[in-house]
């Protein structure tokens, strides 16, 4: 977020770290939840790659879908293992303090942890909790893990069966709740081989008549500048401020430092620029799939 975003939302960096600590005790205990959604109605399931893209593209849209009436379940489609975040929370000084760029930690700067860094030991069981805390704020119906190893960014072997292992699982939801709604991410705008996987997968099943109302949800958009994020959207979403209030507070899943919970604020560790200018823009950007969309690593 630059100063000039500051100044026009009145959210600074520093206002979010403070509203995340002052929920830090409450977070994974919302009692407020949306109204029940009727028996009847299909549900929209949507899918997040990754442990924090359910707060920051998709929490707005799953409310939407909540206030509709509709029963929402949320996908946690990979176990998230990082390797590159596993050695930046073993580091002291906090190295988000030591950017150029500095951000504030939640840990007050020191992290005092000596996890292994094989990506997978505590990481995976940290993003996860930080998760299910998320979807409590937002108070989605059903929580689904799809424990998929997040393993498919060396070669295009390792790709495709990523692709696979998520194809699998999707049909078998298609399956079990035949005339769902099913809400990806464009994982063809963004950055890593499971985003673009998880897409791969919605192109699939679309082509062959297994899935038929499908949207995708930009969690990257955030990265542009506030007046390009809806470029090439289907549908910009303004979200209402009692939906951004819950949003914000799924958000705040991923900036609470509560070891005794299992929250190390590794969301925040991971992508902080991300939930900074999510938390400041009450939008998302939804998208069909283009017309020339190419499946495959890479593309």
């Amino acid at each position: 977020m630059n100063s000039s975003q500051e100044q026009a939302t009145g959210i600074s960096r520093r206002s979010v770290l403070a509203a995340g600590a002052l929920t830090a005790a409450a977070v994974a205990y919302q009692a407020g939840r949306a109204p029940a959604a009727s028996a009847a109605a299909k549900p929209a399931i949507f899918y997040a790659p990754h442990q924090d893209d359910d707060a920051i593209g998709l929490a707005g849209s799953i409310l939407e879908h909540k206030a509709a009436g509709r029963p929402v379940y949320l996908v946690l489609v990979s176990n998230g293992r990082n390797p590159d975040l596993a050695q930046r929370m073993n580091a002291d000084p906090c190295p988000l303090t030591t950017w150029a760029t500095p951000h504030p930690c939640a840990a007050g700067g020191r992290h005092n942890l000596s996890w292994p860094t094989d990506g997978t030991s505590m990481i995976v069981a940290g993003r996860t909790a930080e998760f299910m805390a998320s979807a409590k704020a937002i108070g989605v119906d059903k929580v689904i893990n799809f424990k998929v190893v997040d393993d498919g960014f060396d070669t295009t072997s390792a790709y495709n069966k990523l692709v696979d292992r998520i194809d699998a699982k999707v049909r078998a939801l298609a399956a079990q709740y035949p005339g769902a709604s099913h809400k990806f991410t464009a994982g063809w705008l963004e950055h890593t081989e499971t985003h673009k996987a998880c897409s791969d997968v919605a192109y699939r099943l679309m082509n062959d008549g297994t899935i038929s109302d499908v949207r995708f949800n930009h969690v990257y958009a955030y990265e542009r500048p506030l007046d390009q994020r809806a470029n090439g959207a289907a549908y910009v979403l303004d979200i209402p401020g009692s939906h951004m209030t819950k949003k914000r507070n799924a958000m705040y899943a991923y900036n609470t430092w509560d070891p005794s919970r299992n929250l190390y604020a590794l969301g925040y560790h991971s992508v902080p620029e991300l939930l900074e200018a999510a938390h400041a823009d009450p939008r998302e950007f939804v998208y069909t799939l283009p017309s020339d969309y190419r499946p495959g690593k890479g593309n």
